[in-house]
């Protein structure tokens, strides 16, 4: 094991590259047009990370967050981490209630946040959750709403009423003496809590993630080693940083291998073939439905994306269409497929770039090394043979230090030896690789027969005229469940009548896997990371058809 895990921190993984590779690019910004190298990176850190500290910010407290990819959210991920804070990510979609709640759940003292995103502003919900900010001077916050809270950092152009700014941090760097903050480094240790990320909704409540330098540093590399990334690899990223796609992912990746880091603001696919092209990127990491976006765009053969060579497709069940499209249209022949949830780092298999269509089409690949994954009964939790379905749980340096002050919702998925319990149903194939067949509580049973939503989803989405669907229960009193698809059409084609759907699937699959509903919907409800909320398709489905 010990060759296989990094022993690493954040802070010294950076200081590497930066010793390696001085002058190479480490980050580009096209928003904004702002280019740093490994070594300027890492002045700007440890200026910010001696600021924090100046400020206030002492080793495993929270520095939560709220902000879209701009520039300074890697700069406080990577400050944070060379002082031993922990940064809290906060999701941009976040309103009143959410931000509220999370800030008191998670104890945050420090919060950094930009003006808003899409509509909402986040300076003013802030203000609207503690009044007293506005009229107090930056620093001195007393809130009986969020008692742990004390500082608000403004990410912003300007000042704002009760907020320090990021400038005002990078000003303060010189008043902590450097012996000090090598001193602080130097203490800190590869297995501490370093991240903390909540869970993003798509099932439950959101719970704080504790994730370690190992956790996140370790799987960076080896999800980075699965694409072969090297330091002159150039990752284009519009996956928000919020997220464990973003900041693990990718910017672990990244920071593992030398890779330079094309960071988008925000979610454009057009502005994404514009950097790809611009930017000669070799990788690039997304969703499902992003990919399908990017491919649709009315001006996509009008680029040169022949400098694409691998990246990512993961967060959902991949389409076939869709990956054969990347590998051909898009030139990513050594794309790969991830699986794993925010509580095991978060990738658990990875295909690899040299693995064959059929295996990065039906499969997710093979374990990281490090990591055991099996399958077990999920009412018994009894090990189950190769090719049988169960449960998916996994055990290794992976798994989450726990949830943060819920010992027993902890206790819930990992179990006394160590296994996490994914919630997740799957199978292995017989050279090993893990087919993940949908959730648990996504299973649909009609009148007894076992039926895996994303069996049907695969053939329905080579029905022409079909972009996307997605299948769900629907409550029966003859059968218990039947079956609900949700489609997403083809711009400009036809209605398409659940008549159409079951002459189209009745040569392709059982009768009892056919669904006895559709409804054709401009788009399916999502995270802010892309994820499809199935929850909400059930909802609905149960509002339509029960």
């Amino acid at each position: 094991m010990s060759d296989v895990l990094r022993n690493k921190t954040i802070g010294q993984t950076l200081e590497d590259n930066a010793a390696a590779w001085p002058d190479q690019e480490a980050l580009v910004y096209p928003a904004s047009g702002r280019r740093c190298t490994w070594a300027e990176l890492n002045a700007e850190v440890d200026a910010l990370a001696k600021g924090l500290m100046a400020l206030g910010v002492k080793r495993d407290e929270k520095v939560a967050i709220w902000a879209t990819n701009v520039p300074q959210w890697l700069t406080m991920m990577y400050a944070t981490a060379k002082i031993g804070a922990i940064l809290v990510t906060v999701n941009t979609h976040y309103r009143k209630a959410e931000i509220s709640y999370l800030l008191k759940q998670s104890e945050t003292r420090y919060l950094a946040l930009m003006e808003g995103f899409r509509g909402c502003s986040y300076v003013e919900t802030m203000y609207e959750i503690i009044p007293e900010l506005k009229a107090g001077a930056p620093g001195e916050l007393r809130s009986a709403e969020l008692p742990c809270l004390k500082k608000l950092i403004f990410l912003g152009e300007g000042q704002r009423d009760g907020f320090c700014t990021y400038q005002d941090l990078l000003a303060l760097a010189d008043q902590t003496p450097e012996a000090d903050f090598v001193r602080l480094k130097n203490s800190l240790h590869c297995d501490d809590v370093v991240n903390m990320q909540y869970t993003s909704g798509t099932t439950g409540f959101p719970k704080g993630v504790m994730l370690t330098h190992q956790n996140i540093v370790t799987n960076g590399y080896w999800i980075g080693r699965r694409q072969n990334l090297t330091n002159r690899d150039r990752i284009c990223m519009p996956v928000p940083l919020f997220h464990c796609f973003g900041c693990v992912l990718a910017a672990m990746a990244a920071l593992n291998h030398g890779a330079a880091m094309v960071v988008l603001d925000v979610y454009s696919p057009y502005d994404i073939l514009v950097n790809v092209e611009r930017e000669k990127c070799t990788a690039i990491y997304g969703v499902p439905t992003m990919f399908i976006s990017l491919l649709e765009q009315k001006s996509f053969d009008r680029f040169d994306l022949t400098s694409l060579r691998t990246g990512i497709m993961a967060g959902s069940p991949c389409p076939v269409k869709t990956m054969i499209e990347v590998i051909e249209r898009m030139h990513a022949r050594e794309i790969t497929i991830c699986y794993g949830l925010t509580e095991t780092s978060p990738v658990l298999t990875q295909t690899s770039s040299d693995d064959s269509l059929q295996k990065r089409t039906e499969t997710t690949g093979r374990p990281l090394p490090g990591v055991e994954v099996k399958v077990v009964d999920p009412e018994t939790g009894a090990d189950l043979p190769q090719g049988a379905v169960g449960e998916v749980t996994a055990r290794g340096y992976v798994v989450m230090k726990g949830y943060y002050n819920m010992p027993e919702a902890t206790a819930e998925i990992i179990d006394g030896d160590g296994w996490l319990h994914t919630g997740d149903l799957g199978r292995f194939d017989q050279d090993g690789c893990l087919v993940i067949t949908g959730r648990w509580k996504d299973m649909i049973i009609r009148a007894g027969e076992n039926i895996y939503p994303q069996e049907v989803e695969e053939y329905l989405r080579h029905m022409p005229d079909v972009t996307d669907v997605q299948v769900v229960a629907v409550p029966s009193k003859l059968h218990g469940e039947e079956l609900g698809a949700f489609i997403i059409a083809r711009e400009g084609a036809p209605e398409i009548s659940v008549k159409e759907v079951k002459a189209y699937l009745r040569p392709l699959i059982s009768g009892y896997k056919i669904p006895r509903y559709v409804k054709v919907l401009p788009q399916f409800p999502l995270t802010a990371s892309g994820k499809v909320q199935k929850f909400k398709l059930r909802d609905l489905a149960a509002e339509l058809w029960s």
